[in-house]
């Protein structure tokens, strides 16, 4: 909050990304089936991978913690729209009605969330997120579960970024 996050961006793929992220949270996962559907010829995307694959892991095992211990988790990212759109979404009961802004504030639990956790994982994710000129927000799904989605910006001068290729659409 007093902007003193250093933030030390690298040019990184976002398969290492979303991988680091897995590799640190497989066993918490468990038996849960994770799909990863990357859109061809992603840009590399400029952030601090270590902070960035923070957010990762921290969305990753609030699915753990808060869905059924079989249920699917898949990661989605694309470019749109100058930016990269990543999607984190689970099968668990998604966030109760006036809490998806909440959910991202210090200390703030959902009613019956259970024992685990402070309430800081989010409140990290977005602080970090918007260290990088990004954004971080999450909806429920239609079918069930939660869809958090992580929205960077990625300069026109980004390596592997072709600004006349079409964008790729994503949704929920």
């Amino acid at each position: 909050e007093a902007g003193a996050m250093p933030v030390r961006r690298e040019w990184v793929p976002v398969d290492e990304l979303i991988g680091g992220a897995l590799t640190r949270v497989q066993r918490r996962l468990g038996a849960r089936a994770v799909t990863v559907e990357l859109a061809p010829d992603l840009p590399m995307v400029a952030v601090d991978p270590v902070l960035m694959a923070q957010v990762f892991i921290n969305l990753l095992e609030n699915a753990a913690k808060y869905t059924p211990a079989t249920s699917p988790v898949r990661i989605r990212a694309a470019f749109r729209d100058q930016s990269f759109v990543i999607d984190v979404v689970d099968a668990g009961p998604g966030i109760p009605p006036g809490d998806t802004e909440r959910v991202f504030d210090k200390f703030y639990r959902t009613e019956g969330a259970g024992p685990q956790g402070v309430g800081l994982g989010l409140a990290i994710c977005r602080g970090i997120v918007e260290a990088h000129g990004g954004r971080i927000s999450v909806e429920n799904v239609a079918t069930g579960g939660a869809c958090f989605r992580v929205v960077l910006p990625v300069p026109t001068s980004a390596p592997g970024v072709d600004a006349s290729a079409p964008e790729a659409e994503t949704s929920p």
